[in-house]
C-alpha cells in the first residue's frame, strides 16, 4: 500500500498532503511561515483573498493562519512590562506602530529558516525555526533573546500547529505569543453558521479594544455559547477560563449546513479571541467599540466578512500588561534557558 502521506517542498513553499483523508496543507515559510491552504477535498477552510503568492508578497496581511509574536492583540501603551520593568518601545525603528500597538513583529517576516521536512506512515510535517535573537531592531523592542520552532502537522486529516520557544535570556521571559487563523466553511455564509465556544469569562473592553481588568459569565455575551448563531454576533472579544476535558484541551467550533471545524487548544493556551465581524455592523459583541465594521461608502458592496478567526492566546489581550498591574492572573513565563511547548489543531469535518 502506497504511504498516505507526503512532504514536498517547492522552492517557499512546503505542501503536506494527507491522501487518505483528500487532505493537504500548504506553508509560505518565506513570509511568516504561514499555513496559507488547508484543502479539504477541494475546498479551502483556510480564507485566503488573494490571487497568487505574488499578491500576499506585495501587500501582507493577516490571513490563513499567522504567527504573532512577541505578544499578540493590543497593548494598552507603548510599552510592555516584565519582571516588574517597563520596556518602553523605540517607535522610531518603525517595526512596532501606533498608540495601540498591536500582534507584534514577527506575523511576515522573512527569517524563518526549514529546520526538517519529512514524512512517514503516521504523519507528514515541516518544522521552521526563528531566532529573535539575530535581528537588533527586535531586540531592541523585545530584549530577550530567544528563538522559536513551529511544526505543522497533518494527520488523519487534522492540522497540529506546535510552537517550541527557547528562552536564552538570563531572565524569565514573559510568554504573550498567540495565532490568528482566519477560518472559513464552503457549504454556506457566515449568517448560517452556529459556534461553540468552550470558555466560562468574557473580557469587557474599553473603546480602544483593550480588556478594561473587568469580567463577566460569558452568558452575559452569548446565552447559549455551545450553540450561538453567528448571525447574532459582531465579535472582536476576548474569553478565558476555558471548558476542557480530561486532557486540558478546550474546543470551539463553527458549523453550517454539514461542514464544520474544530479548533482545540492545548493547556497552555489560556486564551480564546473571537473575531468575527458582521457585515451589517448588527449584533452583540465588542466589534461595535471600534471602527473595524463601519459602513463601506454608498454604492460599494460590503467586505467579505465569510469568515471567523478562532485566535488561541497564550494569554488574554493586553496580559503582559494587566498582569503587571495585578488584574491578570495567568501570565506564564520561561525560567531562563527553558523552554515552552503547546500545540492547537484544526479539524475539518463533514466535507
Amino acid at each position: 500500500m502506497a504511504q498516505p502521506y507526503s512532504a514536498v517542498q517547492e522552492g517557499e513553499i512546503v505542501r503536506l498532503r494527507d491522501a487518505k483523508s483528500a487532505t493537504s496543507v500548504s506553508i509560505l515559510t518565506s513570509v511568516g511561515n504561514i499555513a496559507f491552504e488547508m484543502i479539504v477535498r477541494g475546498q479551502n477552510v483556510l480564507r485566503w483573498p488573494y490571487e497568487s503568492i505574488d499578491a500576499f508578497k506585495a501587500r501582507p496581511a493577516l490571513s490563513g493562519i499567522p504567527f504573532v509574536g512577541p505578544w499578540a492583540n493590543r497593548l494598552d501603551e507603548q510599552a510592555f512590562y516584565a519582571n516588574g520593568k517597563r520596556y518602553p518601545f523605540d517607535m522610531t525603528l518603525g517595526n512596532v506602530r501606533g498608540a495601540v500597538p498591536i500582534h507584534g513583529f514577527l506575523s511576515t517576516t522573512s527569517e524563518w529558516r526549514v529546520a526538517e521536512v519529512k514524512a512517514d506512515s503516521a504523519s507528514a510535517w515541516v518544522t521552521s525555526e526563528l531566532d529573535v535573537s539575530r535581528q537588533p531592531s527586535w531586540m531592541k523592542q523585545w530584549p530577550f533573546p530567544h528563538s522559536v520552532a513551529i511544526t505543522h502537522r497533518l494527520r488523519e486529516g487534522t492540522l497540529e500547529v506546535q510552537t517550541r520557544i527557547i528562552n536564552k535570556s538570563t531572565e524569565p521571559m514573559p510568554v504573550a505569543i498567540g495565532f490568528h487563523p482566519y477560518f472559513k466553511l464552503t457549504d454556506s455564509t457566515r449568517n448560517d453558521w452556529t459556534i461553540s465556544v468552550a470558555a466560562r469569562t468574557h473580557w469587557l473592553l474599553q473603546p480602544n479594544k483593550v480588556p478594561s481588568g473587568e469580567t463577566e459569565p460569558i452568558e452575559r455575551l452569548i446565552p447559549s455559547p455551545r450553540d450561538a448563531k453567528l448571525r447574532d454576533y459582531n465579535l472582536d472579544d476576548v474569553f478565558s477560563d476555558l471548558v476542557r476535558d480530561a486532557d486540558g484541551r478546550a474546543t470551539m467550533t463553527v458549523a453550517g449546513k454539514s461542514q464544520k471545524i474544530d479548533v482545540t487548544v492545548g493547556p497552555k493556551y489560556h486564551s480564546i479571541v473571537i473575531w468575527a465581524p458582521h457585515p451589517d455592523n448588527v449584533g452583540r459583541g465588542s466589534q461595535a467599540l471600534g471602527a473595524a465594521t463601519t459602513p463601506p461608502p454608498s454604492g460599494q458592496p460590503p467586505p467579505d466578512r465569510n469568515f471567523i478567526c478562532f485566535e488561541p492566546m497564550a494569554g488574554i489581550t493586553d496580559a503582559l500588561n494587566l498582569a503587571h498591574r495585578g488584574s491578570y492572573k495567568e501570565l506564564e513565563s520561561i525560567a531562563p534557558g527553558g523552554t515552552w511547548t503547546e500545540s492547537f489543531w484544526v479539524k475539518p469535518g463533514g466535507f
